[in-house]
């Protein structure tokens, strides 16, 4: 193009930006009788004459409907709440909040709270709430000994009578001795007993109000004596702090193993002097088959009401003997074929790496649970085990350990079969 066809074209603008000059041939909408072109609009959030706009249409600001001046004690205006409309806070923003709070991350988001909990306590959900169960607390022997020694020096015939200061001297391990009678504890304790052991109960002692009909029922048909109680009078007797209501007065008896058996497991208790531990031993031997236990000297009673309680009355069921020197039970069992393994964390094997033909008639030797297994039994034993587990762990709660090789030993015994 030639300089001489270049030319500067000026204008004035006399149009508002961003409005076309096209004339908007779009039919007028109507709002009141009055006209308005497309785009024109009251400012955002803002409203038309005659329009509401919050107040109470015909009447001026700050005067009730009954002409009186909306005003507090110190002459401020009481503004009378109104439902929030749109346009009513900016796009985006919370109530003193920064612009993108309504956006953020969950758990930043404010807590607002009607019990007066703080904005910023962050929301976490929570499981329902749930009751924990009770659980009875044992009586040590000590505020045994102490209840009946007291119980004994009361001069009081009517609310300790002679029979029941027998009854409660029972309750420790004396007692026990001199009597030889024992108590079975609980609602599972006397059904086993009346059930499994007739002949060994004596009585049954139940408080008043005790509701459980079926167990009346099997006590009744067994023809086994009730005896009621106070709920006084029960409490003395317990050894836990919540009693169950009722409790069975037996004879003190056992069976002895039959060590002649072609195959069986025997265990040999060192000392185990937690009644709870020794409950457990108890069922687990009868759990898997276990043909007997030994309870060396320094073991805690067979016959503990805690142990009763802690084997659920089961103990009877698995032969047993006690109060045993240990180091003559040990040849004897030698003498009979048994193989003797105890525990050990220095052992370099495990149960199932000792022959075969070892295991055929097996005595596992557990000890006490601070002090383990004495030394000496240790080294009279035939075979030395360890249970393979995670080296961050020393070592097992002798009842644990005990389970685990019980199931391993009845595993062996099924495939010798």
């Amino acid at each position: 193009m030639s300089e001489e066809n270049k030319r500067t074209v000026k204008t004035t603008l006399t149009r508002k930006f961003g409005v076309s000059e096209k004339k908007d041939e779009r039919r007028p909408r109507k709002d009141d009788g009055e006209s308005r072109k497309f785009g024109d609009r009251p400012a955002f959030g803002g409203r038309r004459d005659g329009e509401h706009s919050g107040f109470r249409s015909g009447r001026p600001r700050g005067l009730r409907e009954d002409g009186s001046r909306n005003e507090d004690s110190e002459g401020r205006f009481d503004r009378e709440r109104r439902p929030r409309r749109f346009g009513d806070r900016p796009f985006g923003r919370r109530e003193s909040g920064r612009f993108g709070d309504r956006f953020g991350k969950r758990g930043d988001r404010p807590f607002r709270s009607f019990d007066g909990a703080s904005e910023n306590t962050p929301v976490y959900r929570q499981r329902p709430e749930q009751k924990a169960e009770r659980v009875d607390e044992n009586i040590d022997e000590a505020t045994l000994e102490a209840r009946a020694a007291q119980i004994e020096k009361s001069e009081d015939t009517v609310a300790n009578p002679p029979w029941f200061k027998k009854l409660l001297a029972i309750t420790t391990e004396k007692g026990r001795e001199r009597e030889g009678r024992f108590l079975g504890e609980g609602v599972h304790v006397v059904d086993e007993l009346v059930s499994r052991h007739r002949e060994i109960v004596i009585a049954v002692y139940m408080v008043e109000g005790f509701e459980n009909e079926p167990l009346i029922e099997k006590i009744n048909e067994a023809d086994v004596t009730i005896h009621m109680l106070t709920a006084d009078q029960m409490k003395q007797l317990s050894s836990t702090v919540t009693t169950q209501g009722i409790i069975a007065h037996c004879r003190i008896a056992n069976k002895k193993p039959v060590y002649e058996s072609s195959r069986s497991v025997i265990t040999l208790v060192d000392a185990v002097q937690d009644p709870g531990n020794l409950g457990t031993l108890f069922r687990t031997s009868l759990g898997f088959g276990s043909d007997g236990m030994v309870l060396g000297r320094g073991t805690v009673s067979p016959f503990n009401p805690k142990v009763v309680r802690g084997s659920s009355g089961t103990f009877l069921r698995v032969p047993f003997e006690f109060d045993i020197d240990m180091v003559d039970h040990i040849n004897f069992l030698r003498s009979k074929g048994y193989t003797i393994i105890a525990t050990d964390l220095h052992a370099k094997q495990s149960l199932r790496d000792i022959p075969k033909h070892k295991l055929r008639k097996m005595a596992f030797l557990v000890g006490n649970e601070g002090a383990g297994t004495n030394p000496y039994f240790i080294e009279l034993a035939d075979e030395t085990v360890k249970i393979p587990m995670s080296s961050e762990l020393e070592s097992l709660n002798v009842s644990v350990a005990h389970g685990i090789l019980s199931y391993e030993a009845a595993q062996i015994q099924e495939e010798l079969k």
